[in-house]
């Protein structure tokens, strides 16, 4: 069976790759030696038997030519082929047909039975004085010369291949051992040396692993040691330098950038918290103004609502913008028990008398769900998450509120069948400040910064946890997964 090259086991790495190649080009160096020695050691011993045969010349043919098979040793011809070697094969053709056919033993002459196909194979040789092999089945392998005799005849004489195939057998079987054990020793050896040569290479590996395990999203970084450099000169000392001097490169990059989040963190925070005082005294003098009980032109009036209203709007963003950057900053939550199961009962009802033309569905678990973590702040996920789906939905959707538990963790889904989130800022939805060009609800007006649902990915990721959106038109869900141990 053919096994296709693309399914044969590939090298992955650069060490086995290089191991690999080294003994496959000592394979082949091998082969070659091995092939070439069998070739020239099968030439020459032919070439030896070749003359064997001429110096023999044909006397055991003619014996056979005069007197057929001999059987009286008393003769001077007799005493000429007592002196030919073991295994000495002579035979006549008449008209290209075998009359006689017989082989040299130890005990004496032996005639040869010849088969159909033999007579047809010692009869297809042509008679150029030159050396031939034939395979007999009842003699096997033999190298033949043929000769013009003097009645007009062929005579044949022949000497065994036996010694030479033995002797190409016992080099093929040396070869293969040596050739083999020194395979075995390269492989091993080279392997070790491959794998010293590249131990630089690895080191540096192993640092760039390192490094990409690291968080460098955000915050402070701190790169492991630098990959040891070994010899400049070399390819795999240059590659550790370069890779070093762009550690050295991305670090800087990264402290430059932690600076710069630490101090724009810090002005929010400042700024956010110096704001709180202006904007609540803001909101105060104008609920003040409306107070008066006196006669208020309805314009006065009116810009007195709008400020209200808009310092009321501002005051949110800035406790949105403080939360925030104190979640940036690593601020402790507060952990202890919560029971998600009541806070996100009472966060529905708010939200129905808040959204009174939405329809609002509940799906508890029977069981309450208790989590570990701040409460106002998961009040403030789930109030953010309804407000959502309300404020960007037009009246009459549904929105359908589910809580269970899976795999130890409380999973939140809040789903409305309204016309879903744009394609184009699904990817950024909980960054900060996103607000699409063209909202869900076509009626809706104002809203909020694009902080909510900010808010709803920092609170959560503080608490272990993740959120999740898939939306197409007429179906979104928020999925959050708060873990319960």
């Amino acid at each position: 069976m053919r096994v296709p090259w693309r399914r044969l086991p590939r090298p992955r790495t650069l060490r086995a790759r290089l191991t690999v190649g080294l003994v496959v080009l000592l394979a082949v160096s091998c082969a070659a030696v091995g092939v070439a020695a069998v070739f020239e050691l099968n030439g020459f011993l032919l070439s030896r038997l070749d003359q064997q045969l001429t110096e023999a010349g044909n006397r055991f043919a003619v014996s056979l030519e005069h007197k057929g098979l001999p059987d009286d040793h008393d003769g001077d011809e007799n005493g000429d082929t007592r002196r030919q070697s073991t295994g000495t094969l002579g035979a006549r053709l008449v008209d290209g047909k075998v009359t006689e056919a017989a082989v040299v033993r130890s005990d004496g002459i032996q005639h040869v039975p010849l088969s159909a196909g033999d007579k047809k194979t010692l009869a297809g040789i042509p008679a150029d004085g030159r050396g031939h092999t034939v395979r007999l089945s009842a003699l096997h392998a033999y190298r033949v010369v043929y000769s013009r005799g003097a009645d007009g005849d062929v005579l044949v004489t022949g000497l065994p291949l036996e010694p030479v195939e033995a002797a190409v057998h016992r080099l093929e079987l040396v070869a293969g051992i040596v050739f083999g054990a020194a395979l075995t020793v390269t492989g091993v050896v080279g392997a070790c040396w491959v794998r010293w040569s590249l131990r630089p290479l690895s080191r540096v590996a192993a640092t760039a692993t390192r490094v990409s395990e690291l968080p460098l999203a955000s915050g402070e970084v701190a790169l492991p040691p630098r990959a040891p450099e070994s010899d400049p000169r070399s390819e795999v000392g240059q590659v550790a330098g370069a890779f070093n001097r762009m550690l050295g490169h991305v670090e800087d990059a990264l402290t430059k950038r932690h600076a710069s989040e630490e101090r724009l963190r810090s002005f929010a925070a400042d700024a956010s918290h110096e704001l709180r005082t202006p904007v609540a005294s803001v909101r105060g003098h104008a609920e003040l103004a409306l107070l008066h009980p006196g006669p208020v032109p309805p314009e006065i009036g009116r810009a007195l609502e709008r400020i209200a209203a808009e310092s009321s709007r501002m005051g949110e963003m800035v406790d949105e913008m403080l939360l925030l950057a104190r979640l940036d900053a690593g601020r402790p939550l507060e952990r202890q028990p919560v029971d998600l199961t009541m806070l996100v009962l009472d966060a529905v009802t708010d939200a129905r008398a808040a959204g009174p033309e939405h329809r609002w569905e509940l799906d508890l678990p029977e069981e309450p769900v208790t989590v570990v973590g701040d409460q106002h702040r998961l009040h403030q996920v789930v109030a953010n998450l309804l407000a959502n789906a309300r404020l960007h939905t037009p009246a009459g959707t549904k929105v359908t509120v589910t809580l269970e538990t899976e795999d130890s963790a409380a999973v939140l889904h809040v789903h409305d069948d309204g016309p879903g989130v744009p394609e184009d800022i699904q990817p950024g939805v909980f960054e900060r400040f996103t607000r699409a060009e063209h909202r869900r609800r076509a009626d809706a007006s104002g809203g909020g910064a694009g902080l909510g649902l900010s808010i709803v990915a920092a609170v959560t990721e503080a608490h272990g946890g993740s959120v999740e959106l898939e939306s197409r038109p007429g179906s979104t869900t928020f999925t959050v997964r708060i873990s319960t141990e």
